[in-house]
């Protein structure tokens, strides 16, 4: 979608919602997210939904991915305060917040499903030091959680960085991201969402990466040949309110918002047991002749090599406040893996 375009979708979906907001009740809260109804967002918008309505008076609408335009588009939109919460990964906000792009340092992040659990609970980088962040952007980071380890897929096999060589490899419009896929040996091109199955389906890109469930639930499978899972991360996103919003509630309302958060939160980790491997199952079921592919600790090994490269881009791009931020989460990890 062209810049122009989507601005223009933007400012229609903003005057839309203006125009609701005017016939909706005072108590009504709008919620967009970046994926669909039945994908993880759009599980733990339900179930905060759901918090929130059974404890208070207010009612929650809910935007799934595309009805308010791309992903820049819901972020201004909840930093103007047509919307009250939002649900956007930092591979998105990078561009507002620098450090959000941590989570874009590959191999950073466990693999074990408690231990990462547990890490988001209790992390002070993400407790503490991120919401001071998102504040200076207008933003009250209610919560972050993990979606589920990220998977490549291809058109031809990977079992090295070699096999990425030359390899068009579509990324979110990321600094970090692009920095990674390149130590990794492919050839990073940022491009919206909306573009990708298309753009893989006419062999403008050979690559791309998500979630299990979110390649089964896009059919990403039928435009690809190779699912390869190497370990390097875990999606993450962030759920946030408008400050403004946010800071004009009572004490009371703001804490019931934060007990729905956590509600949601525990809901949403339970939900992905088994969400990878059954998507998986899913896809090689839907499409047998789907190569899949989960590497060896040897095989992973170049990739792992390549991320001391990435934390130092990181650095480089986000100065003193983002090796704070890098350090004291590698603290925080090594705190829950005791």
């Amino acid at each position: 979608m062209t810049n122009r375009k989507t601005a223009l979708l933007g400012t229609i979906a903003a005057a839309a919602l203006g125009a609701s907001a005017m016939m909706a009740q005072a108590d009504t809260w709008r919620y967009a997210f970046e994926e669909a109804m039945d994908e993880v967002q759009g599980k733990f918008a339900q179930k905060f939904k759901e918090e929130v309505e059974a404890n208070s008076d207010h009612t929650i609408q809910l935007f799934p991915f595309g009805t308010l335009g791309e992903s820049a588009d819901t972020m201004e939109q909840a930093q103007a305060g047509i919307l009250q919460f939002v649900d956007q990964s930092p591979g998105f906000t990078g561009s507002l917040i620098p450090e959000a792009q941590v989570f874009f340092v590959p191999y950073l992040l466990p693999q074990d499903t408690e231990e990462l659990g547990e890490f988001f609970r209790t992390s002070k980088a993400i407790n503490e030091m991120f919401p001071e962040l998102y504040a200076q952007q207008g933003l009250e980071l209610l919560t972050m959680f993990p979606e589920g380890e990220v998977c490549m897929t291809t058109q031809e096999p990977v079992h090295s960085p070699a096999d990425l060589n030359e390899v068009k490899f579509r990324v979110m419009t990321n600094p970090l991201l692009v920095e990674s896929y390149q130590a990794f040996g492919a050839t990073p091109t940022p491009l919206p969402w909306g573009e990708v199955y298309g753009a893989l389906q006419t062999g403008i890109i050979q690559g791309q990466e998500n979630p299990g469930f979110f390649l089964e639930s896009t059919k990403m499978y039928e435009v690809t040949d190779v699912i390869t899972c190497i370990g390097h991360n875990n999606f993450t996103t962030a759920v946030m309110a408008n400050k403004d919003f946010y800071d004009g509630l009572s004490e009371d309302e703001q804490q019931m918002i934060q007990n729905a958060t956590d509600v949601a939160f525990e809901y949403i980790l339970d939900y992905q047991s088994g969400l990878q491997e059954e998507a998986l199952a899913n896809i090689k079921e839907a499409k047998p002749e789907m190569e899949i592919n989960i590497l060896s600790e040897e095989e992973r090994q170049p990739f792992m090599e390549t991320a001391s490269e990435v934390e130092a881009a990181f650095i480089e791009m986000t100065g003193e406040s983002g090796k704070e931020i890098l350090e004291q989460m590698k603290a925080d990890l090594e705190a829950v893996a005791e």
